[in-house]
C-alpha cells in the first residue's frame, strides 16, 4: 500500500517569524535607522508606507488644536505602526519619534497591501497583531477612568519591560523622562517622580545604567 503522502501545513500566526519572513519573501521595502529624538512620520503627513520595528522604541503622540501632547503609545520591536494609510487614511494622525537609537523596515502601502492578499500566514499574524493593539487600547481607556495614576503609572512600566511575553526577560528600558512617562500616564512630573522613588525603595524598579522593572511591580497593579 503506497505510503500516504503528508500534506505541509502552513505554519500558525503566533509562530510566525515576522522579522525572517518580511526579510525572506522578497517584499519590497527599506531599512531606515533612526537617531534617537529623530521623528519618523509627522502628524498630518502623508500616510504611504507602513513601519515593522527590528530594534529600538517608538513614541507615538498627537497634539491637539490647543497645542498639547498626548503619548498614545510605546512600541518596540516586533511591533507595526502607521497601519492606518491600509485602511485609507490618508493623513497621520499622530506623530512618531524614536525614543532610542531605532531601526525600522519602512514597506510602501501597495507592497503591504499586496503581500497581505498573497500571504495568508503574514496575514494572519498582522490581523493577530491589530486585534491585539485594539484590546490595549480598550485597556489604557478603562485604566485610564478608574485606575489612581500609580496603578496606572506601574501598569505602564510593566507594559514597556512587556512584562509577560514569552520572548523576553526582566527589561532594561531605553531612557524616558519623566516628562514623557508622566504624558503616557496623565499625570503630573512631580507625581511620576514621588511613584518612581517609591517603587526603587520597594525593589519594584532599579536605576543602574538603566531603568530595570521587576515582576513584582505587578503587586501595585492587582492591589485593591
Amino acid at each position: 500500500m503506497a505510503a500516504r503522502r503528508s500534506e505541509a501545513k502552513p505554519p500558525r500566526p503566533d509562530a510566525l517569524d515576522v522579522r525572517a519572513f518580511l526579510e525572506s519573501i522578497g517584499i519590497a521595502r527599506r531599512v531606515v535607522r533612526f537617531a534617537r529624538g529623530t521623528v519618523v512620520f509627522r502628524q498630518g503627513g502623508p500616510a504611504t508606507s507602513v513601519f515593522y520595528i527590528q530594534d529600538g522604541c517608538v513614541k507615538l503622540s498627537v497634539v491637539s488644536s490647543a497645542g498639547r501632547e498626548a503619548v498614545i503609545a510605546m512600541l518596540g520591536a516586533g511591533d507595526f505602526f502607521g497601519e492606518g494609510c491600509l485602511a485609507g487614511q490618508p493623513l497621520r494622525m499622530g506623530t512618531a519619534t524614536a525614543v532610542v537609537p531605532t531601526k525600522v523596515l519602512r514597506i510602501q502601502k501597495r507592497e503591504m497591501i499586496r503581500t497581505l492578499h498573497q500571504e495568508p500566514a503574514f496575514s494572519d499574524r498582522f490581523l493577530a497583531h491589530m486585534l491585539v493593539r485594539n484590546i490595549r487600547i480598550e485597556e489604557d481607556l478603562v485604566d485610564q477612568l478608574f485606575n489612581s495614576s500609580e496603578k496606572r503609572l506601574a501598569r505602564t512600566l510593566l507594559l514597556l519591560a512587556r512584562y509577560g511575553k514569552e520572548d523576553t526577560t526582566p527589561h532594561v528600558l531605553p531612557r524616558l523622562s519623566q516628562e514623557t512617562l508622566a504624558e503616557m500616564v496623565g499625570t503630573t512630573r512631580s507625581r511620576v517622580n514621588f511613584f518612581m522613588n517609591k517603587f526603587r525603595k520597594l525593589g519594584f524598579i532599579d536605576y543602574n545604567g538603566g531603568l530595570t522593572i521587576n515582576g513584582s511591580l505587578l503587586s501595585i497593579v492587582l492591589h485593591d
